[in-house]
């Protein structure tokens, strides 16, 4: 019988990576002592979900979701939060009768941890191995094991000190590590320290929303506050004037990075942290969620060779990861992919990354001059904020460059004046605007308590729903523990995308109006961020009451929110 593959070769003959990253990544392994499959990862030589194919494939054990899939709290309490985090595994099932747990596993052939993980159950508990991502089993065992007990801990210690104990760092650094570890497990995008008269205010932004997960001492928020500062690698002398910074730390085996901005409050400094988590930024062009009629635009605007494309919507609505899973699915070796970032958030392998601002000397538009000599294909600019960057970018578009970038608008047919507004020639811009993509994210709801309603006739109405059809079961929020009784988990973009055809390069040539461009982007087909809205609506994605949160629905519209919400 021939020896298995081991994982580079089976990867290798895939066709997933090349010789090359397969000898730079083996001679990396002994310097970081891991697998090599997490190496040729974190490296960016292979995708995570690709690996984990792999694994499954090569083992013939099943894999499981962990982005997905909730663990058994009977069965986590059956292994020792000790012993799952050292030998990266998560139980998810027990089945009492069977005397069965499910396991999930990155490293299935991992024989020290399946004998310590026997000999903690006893002989007579069978095992089956499910097959995990690692980053995700990482993620998936600080969120069901949970850091909130040794955060209670912490905070407890730190605020009953005697005066001998306050020279010790030792406490303030363990509770800063564990509320970074915390927020990050907890899925937040920001981490908020508030501080009011008498209390620190912490809180997470989860799904969109803002949360308040515990209140600390006052008296313990400057220690805290200048660890933060220490971190970030600002001046702790400096409360008077913001400061913005950045913090790198490993969570769960996964890099997370923090964006630091501090800002002078009448009670103190409040610190704000983005929270940046690398393997969260970059999603498959198919998983954004559009449908066949918005995938099939989409890919006739990517499919033009130069052109000038936006991405549009407010902070917060999703665009830089929109734009960066457009570049990863144009970045090939045969593609110099070229970007101006401020920051740059995510990094991309293959990708050439600039990060501008204050402290780079370097703006938008001199940075854009200075990238049409690095021979590119593709630009990324980060944002479009003035008439300069707006005329390099659209320069850059007419030299034969596929140019991507953001603005702050509301529509895609709000894009269009504010362009002119800024400065630019409208015949220059008919026939170099590629396309157009406006979006917003809308909250998920649970899907272990969502809740039926029958449609009334306000909501039906606003479905574009006959009287004489069938009354179709709508979805509200209820509660469970699984989305933390919020009523939702997670969220998904809606979008608008608009293709830039020869007659609405005429009408913008005219300097047609917005509602001109409306009416002939409609006989041409175009669905608007209010339909797309209301699709996941009816197909139970979301609820109305949270479309109307992020889109304008009408009198009608608002409601019928407010009915589903009763």
């Amino acid at each position: 019988m021939n020896a298995p593959q081991s994982i580079g070769q089976t990867l290798l003959a895939a066709g997933l990576i090349g010789e090359d990253q397969l000898r730079i990544a083996l001679r990396e392994q002994p310097a970081r002592r891991q697998p090599l499959g997490r190496v040729l990862v974190d490296m960016g030589f292979v995708s995570e979900a690709a690996l984990r194919e792999t694994l499954a494939t090569r083992s013939g054990l099943p894999f499981v979701d962990l982005s997905v899939a909730l663990a058994d709290p009977d069965a986590v309490a059956r292994v020792p939060q000790a012993l799952a985090r050292r030998h990266r595994l998560l139980p998810l099932q027990y089945d009492a009768a069977r005397h069965r747990l499910i396991v999930a596993m990155a490293d299935a052939h991992d024989i020290v941890a399946l004998d310590r993980l026997r000999g903690e159950l006893g002989p007579d508990v069978h095992i089956e191995l499910r097959l995990a991502g690692d980053t995700e089993l990482g993620r998936a065992i600080d969120h069901h094991y949970g850091e909130a007990g040794s955060i209670e801990d912490l905070v407890r210690a730190l605020e009953s000190r005697t005066p001998s104990e306050v020279r010790d760092g030792q406490l303030v650094v363990r509770l800063v590590d564990a509320l970074l570890a915390d927020a990050a497990a907890r899925g937040a995008s920001d981490l908020h320290f508030e501080p009011e008269p008498a209390f620190l205010r912490i809180r997470h932004r989860i799904d969109g929303t803002l949360r308040q997960v515990r209140a600390i001492h006052k008296a313990c928020w400057p220690e805290l506050a200048v660890r933060l500062k220490v971190m970030a690698g600002l001046d702790i002398a400096e409360s008077r004037s913001p400061q913005d910074g950045r913090i790198s730390v490993a969570v769960g085996g996964r890099a997370i990075d923090f964006r630091v901005a501090t800002q002078p409050t009448l009670h103190g400094e409040n610190i704000v942290l983005r929270i940046l988590d690398r393997d969260k930024g970059i999603v498959p062009l198919p998983a954004l969620g559009l449908d066949e009629d918005q995938a099939a635009t989409l890919a006739r605007i990517l499919g033009r060779p130069d052109g000038l494309t936006l991405v549009v919507g407010p902070t917060g609505s999703g665009k830089t990861t929109t734009l960066y899973s457009i570049l990863n699915h144009l970045n090939t070796e045969a593609v110099n992919i070229m970007t101006l970032e401020d920051p740059v958030e995510y990094p991309l392998a293959m990708i050439r990354q600039t990060q501008i601002g204050d402290a780079a000397r370097l703006g938008f538009a001199d940075g854009v001059r200075a990238l049409l000599r690095q021979d590119p294909d593709v630009i990324l600019v980060g944002e479009i904020r003035d008439a300069d960057t707006a005329a390099m970018a659209l320069r850059a578009a007419l030299t034969g460059h596929q140019v991507f970038a953001t603005l702050h608008a509301n529509s895609v047919f709000g894009a269009l004046p504010r362009l002119l507004d800024i400065g630019l020639n409208a015949e220059l811009l008919a026939g170099n605007l590629a396309g157009i993509l406006s979006q917003r994210l809308v909250r998920c709801l649970c899907p272990h308590c969502r809740t039926a309603h029958v449609a009334d006739g306000a909501e039906r109405a606003l479905l574009g729903l006959a009287t004489d059809t069938a009354t179709p079961v709508l979805y509200h929020a209820a509660g469970c523990p699984a989305c933390d009784f919020r009523g939702y988990r997670g969220r998904r973009a809606i979008f608008e995308i608009l293709h830039l055809t020869p007659e609405l390069d005429e009408l913008i040539a005219r300097k047609a109006s917005p509602g001109m461009l409306q009416a002939a982007a409609r006989e041409a087909g175009h669905r608007s961020l209010l339909e797309d809205g209301l699709r996941r609506v009816a197909d139970g994605t979301t609820s109305l009451h949270e479309l109307a949160r992020v889109v304008d629905l009408g009198q009608a519209g608002k409601a019928a929110a407010r009915g589903a919400c009763a």
